[in-house]
């Protein structure tokens, strides 16, 4: 996902065009994305589409790409609608987040192991424990602990949920044939009037897919 204006960064670029390392942020994603020997990568554009498309076809990643573009930006769940059509039925999906370039190569491969050991459909999360959550989703588990219930976003929090400290970190694997339907079933009936793609995890667990976390500290 790469179609956010980055309003509190406060430059004329877009937030994924941000140089770190030499690199754009954008750039470092495609690069652990290539790690993974990937199909192809959708990068979904929406504000400054220009720049950022025409940044990433000068990169050398190795990396087959497709653009699509999110207009207007209506959510996380919007932004992933935009690239349906362009989906394989039959691979698994990782999205990434194109501000996030930190993420390791090695770390995605376990969490699409959770996905790709399972025997089944599963939907993996890619999740961390922070002492001060403030502004992420929280991850709600069943009673037994071992999977996950919900993501609630912090404006649809109850105070109880606001004290879970396990967030989302906007990482996830899942396979693409099941993703496509719960992505139809997204609306926008929140606080924030967006189409979440937190969403998806009470569409899997109305199917009765395990929703799974892979943890890191």
């Amino acid at each position: 996902m790469a179609a956010g204006k980055g309003t509190r960064m406060k430059s004329r670029w877009p937030k994924v065009l941000q140089r770190l390392a030499g690199k754009t942020l954008l750039g470092h994603v495609l690069d652990t994305a290539a790690q993974l020997q990937a199909r192809s990568a959708v990068v979904i554009t929406g504000h400054g589409a220009d720049e950022v498309e025409s940044a990433v076809a000068k990169q050398t990643s190795g990396l087959a790409v497709k653009f699509v573009r999110q207009e207007p930006q209506l959510g996380t769940g919007h932004a992933v609608q935009q690239a349906v059509p362009v989906l394989a039925d039959d691979g698994l999906v990782v999205v990434l987040s194109g501000d996030v370039p930190l993420t390791q190569a090695d770390t995605l491969k376990a969490l699409m192991a959770c996905v790709s050991t399972a025997g089944a459909d599963r939907l993996a999360l890619l999740t961390l424990d922070m002492p001060n959550p403030t502004g992420y989703g929280r991850i709600v588990r069943t009673a037994q602990g071992d999977t996950v219930q919900a993501i609630v976003e912090q404006k649809d929090a109850s105070p109880a949920q606001l004290q879970i400290q396990e967030v989302y970190s906007g990482i996830m694997a899942v396979p693409a044939r099941p993703l496509k339907k719960w992505l139809a079933k997204l609306d926008n009936h929140n606080a924030q009037g967006e189409y979440y793609l937190t969403d998806v995890v009470k569409w899997a667990v109305a199917d009765g897919v395990n929703v799974v976390a892979h943890r890191i500290q």
